[in-house]
């Protein structure tokens, strides 16, 4: 009898799921990807926003402490994208090990050369961010930096594993390398293509593919598009047309597509993170599926 009931709690207990060395808290789903990329079932990874979701705009939710104060380590943007509710969800959590300067803190925008940095801080001109852009994750080759500096960062937290998350990374990066490759052979007919954008979302993407923006519906950052602003982007069409105009899946669809009908141009959705389409499952849907809809655009 004894041995029959301690089969039976081996054969539960095998049954059921490795514990996790660590519970990551991702501000966005780019980084949930790229750390479960990495760390494999070593890592347990709760995601604070999904892509139908504007990262700028989060409210700071008891359900979001509740994750917080349980994580070991909290992987952010940075570049000020989760500036109007992370701060109040470190401060809240009551964790110390993922404040600012922890090393439970981690910020992929550390780890990238910035763009759009702005020559005068004035708040009149809309959501402009100090630090520069802060969509750094379509382009590519940034995820070559990030993710080697997030390795380091889970091995010094976990040192028991630190040689896993080593090669995980390095895994990650030779089929990342290829992918690129790929994508930039599939991507050569964009370059040069003008584009009107919704808001300044796809800059790293258009300035790896060479997309030329030609205008932003928006008449500031963060500033919803208005009637008038967008007759004006229609005038400047006749001289400066664009061939698409492109909006992330979180955004209203209103605006593009009253451009799109006007100019007789194509409307283009992109996923802009994990999860914006149904094809855009991980990383790689991302950009597959990112490049396929601006080619089915162009043509």
């Amino acid at each position: 009898m004894f041995r029959r009931i301690l089969t039976l709690l081996i054969a539960l207990g095998s049954a059921l799921p490795a514990t996790a060395a660590l519970n990551v808290f991702a501000t966005v789903p780019e980084w949930a990807a790229l750390v479960r990329e990495i760390g494999g079932n070593k890592v347990s990874v709760f995601t604070a926003t999904t892509a139908l979701q504007d990262p700028h705009r989060i409210e700071a939710r008891p359900s979001l402490l509740a994750q917080a104060r349980r994580a070991q380590l909290v992987i952010a943007t940075g570049a000020d994208l989760e500036v109007g509710w992370l701060p109040v969800v470190l401060r809240d959590s009551g964790n110390a090990e993922i404040q600012r300067g922890r090393p439970g803190y981690f910020e992929a925008a550390r780890w990238v050369t910035l763009i759009d940095i702005p020559a005068v801080l004035d708040r009149t001109q809309g959501d402009v961010h100090a630090a520069g852009n802060p969509h750094i994750q379509l382009d590519p080759r940034n995820l070559f930096r990030i993710g080697e500096a997030l390795a380091a960062r889970l091995g010094e937290l976990d040192p028991p594993n630190a040689a896993a998350y080593v090669a995980g990374y390095q895994a990650f990066a030779v089929k990342w390398r290829n992918a690129i490759a790929r994508w930039e052979k599939e991507a050569t007919p964009l370059r040069g293509v003008p584009v009107l954008v919704h808001h300044q979302s796809f800059r790293y993407l258009g300035q790896w593919l060479g997309l030329k923006e030609t205008g932003t519906l928006e008449p500031k950052p963060g500033v919803e598009p208005s009637g008038k602003h967008l007759s004006s982007l229609l005038a400047t069409q006749q001289n400066t047309p664009a061939r698409m105009v492109l909006r992330t899946a979180y955004q209203n669809a209103g605006p593009s597509e009253w451009m799109a009908q006007k100019a007789g141009i194509p409307a283009v959705m992109l996923p802009f993170t994990v999860g914006g389409t149904p094809e855009a499952g991980d990383l790689f849907g991302l950009f597959d599926d990112t490049i396929r809809r601006l080619l089915k655009g162009l043509n």
